[in-house]
């Protein structure tokens, strides 16, 4: 504590009055231990026996200062994964020169471990995301402990979501919320003797708006960190928690740079200790979708090597983990593309679901390994272990992976086809890359190559322009396919998008209401006749998670 906190946070700790002579004793001893570094036990019985800071059993080996942390996350998987990984990088045992991960190899629950099993430890060399390289390993400064009760945390990190104006403005109302409390838990304090937390936006929301957010005077927030810089958050929260340890002003930092290369390498997640994990195998998306603001805060794709991620699959069965989520913003275009990789499958090449459909970004294709080459590895790690995938894209479903699908019985028979619309006119305003006759020709091949198969889909009503006709043809769409599971939303135009610079939202707010409840209405009775029809009597094996 001496060594390492500010002199007013001692004082604030032990409950002594933070005046000048108190902090001036800690001082003085700080300079002693420093100059003649004598046993610290020998240094305090030289101290009054009254002392605050006396009273306390101090070891003579390096004190690691603790700070707690909460985290609360919003959005989807992907995030769900993301403050995983965010406290393996917090809880860790070591990290390199930028706060990356690190540890003994292992993993682990709980905070055990820093590192992806299999991996090195040590960041990969990527001057973009600003990682170390080399083989120094580095001594841990600090220590940060998770707590569940946010009133009593010195740091408090919320994981946003940015997808939906809804999404941020849960967010946004939290953060009011936090400093309100902290407010309320400092009323008639002096400034320098403030216990405020320190608090910090991650994730999407932090990636869009940016220094928007520390800017806000309704809110206390202290940092900003985007997907790409999670590295750097230990470091980030140490310097803000020394800052506010010696009474100074707080600090704003903003840390929302987007890299081409970042995968967290050599970091691993922290598990939940249920039965399922999520294993992200990519980030990024280059679909850019005209709605779709994940381009934005997400960045462009690219894929983890293959081997890194059947490692960490084979620790988490390890575990007794029995069912494996593949994540990615576009997990179905997966592209391993590694000197190993290319040296392992060099002919390989990308291969659309079928001619009707078309790519945005044209630089797909080459060696290397694709999305049904993982599949069939991880699912061949433990045939007793389900396997399964999301968010994918529709155009990414070529006969191979359908086929391993259809083979592998712990596979599990679902698949998220993301439709948005059933009207072909406004799938071109979305930038979808294919039409409504493509669409359906992908269900046909789909039921075709895996009986029995499960579909999930995703719709938006109300998007730019979008007519009754259209609308109808939505509606037409749920009622030929008859899906198994649906997320339906109203249209909410976001910033930086194609349709935000080139596109009027026109459809009223009252007319998207009506239109996603009589979506909503149609995909209920449809899949309620579909499992009275199709479910009852049959015999299941379900996977039970409580």
């Amino acid at each position: 504590l001496i060594m390492h906190r500010g002199t007013r946070s001692i004082c604030r700790l032990f409950g002594t009055s933070s005046n000048s002579a108190s902090r001036s004793r800690l001082t003085d001893l700080r300079n002693k231990l420093q100059s003649d570094t004598p046993s610290l036990s020998t240094s305090f019985s030289a101290f009054d026996s009254t002392d605050a800071v006396s009273s306390i059993v101090f070891a003579d080996e390096h004190i690691v200062p603790t700070y707690t942390y909460a985290i609360k996350t919003y959005g989807c998987q992907m995030n769900q994964s993301d403050t995983a990984l965010i406290r393996g990088l917090l809880n860790g045992d070591q990290y390199g020169v930028s706060g990356g991960g690190g540890g003994d190899g292992r993993g682990g629950r709980g905070g055990e471990g820093g590192g992806r099993p299999g991996e090195t430890g040590k960041p990969e060399n990527n001057a973009d995301a600003g990682e170390a390289n080399g083989s120094t390993s580095f001594e841990k400064t600090e220590r940060f402990v998770e707590v569940s009760d946010e009133s009593v945390a010195d740091i408090v990190l919320t994981n946003t979501c940015a997808i939906r104006e809804g999404a941020e403005s849960k967010v946004w109302q939290r953060l009011r919320s936090l400093r309100s409390e902290d407010d309320a838990a400092n009323k008639g304090v002096k400034k320098e003797l403030r216990k405020d937390r320190v608090v910090g936006v991650l994730g999407c929301m932090a990636e869009r708006l940016k220094t928007d957010i520390l800017n806000d005077k309704t809110t206390n927030v202290d940092l900003v960190v985007g997907p790409d810089s999670y590295r750097e958050l230990p470091g980030i929260l140490k310097e803000h928690m020394n800052k506010k340890d010696e009474g100074g002003s707080c600090l704003r930092t903003d840390s929302t740079k987007l890299s081409f290369t970042e995968t967290y390498k050599g970091v691993m997640p922290v598990l939940s200790g249920e039965v399922s994990e999520h294993v992200s195998v990519m980030r990024g998306c280059n679909n850019m979708c005209s709605y779709c603001v994940v381009p934005f805060t997400r960045g462009r794709e690219r894929s983890r090597d293959i081997e890194g991620v059947l490692e960490e699959v084979r620790y988490m069965v390890g575990e007794g983990v029995k069912e494996i989520t593949l994540l990615g913003q576009n997990v179905n275009s997966y592209h391993d593309k590694s000197a190993l990789a290319l040296e392992s499958n060099p002919n390989a090449d990308y291969n659309v679901s079928n001619p009707l459909f078309t790519n945005m970004y044209n630089l797909r294709g080459g060696g290397g390994w694709y999305f049904a080459d993982l599949v069939d590895k991880v699912s061949m790690i433990d045939p007793e272990v389900r396997v399964r995938f999301t968010s994918p894209h529709p155009k990414d479903y070529p006969t191979e992976l359908i086929s391993i699908m259809r083979e592998r019985s712990n596979v599990c028979s679902h698949l998220h086809m993301p439709a948005q619309s059933g009207n072909t006119a406004v799938l071109e305003r979305m930038r979808r890359g294919y039409g409504r006759e493509g669409y359906l020709k992908l269900i046909e091949d789909v039921r075709e190559g895996i009986p029995g198969v499960c579909i999930s889909s995703d719709f938006i009503t109300g998007f730019c322009g979008e007519t009754e006709e259209e609308h109808r043809d939505t509606i037409s769409l749920m009622e030929e396919v008859v899906y198994d599971h649906c997320f339906m939303f109203a249209y909410s135009m976001r910033g930086k998008t194609h349709a935000h610079r080139n596109m009027r939202d026109d459809v009223e707010e009252g007319v998207k209401k009506r239109r996603l409840g009589e979506i909503i209405e149609v995909f209920r009775k449809g899949v309620q006749e579909k499992n009275d029809r199709e479910e009852v009597g049959e015999l299941r094996l379900v996977l039970v998670e409580g």
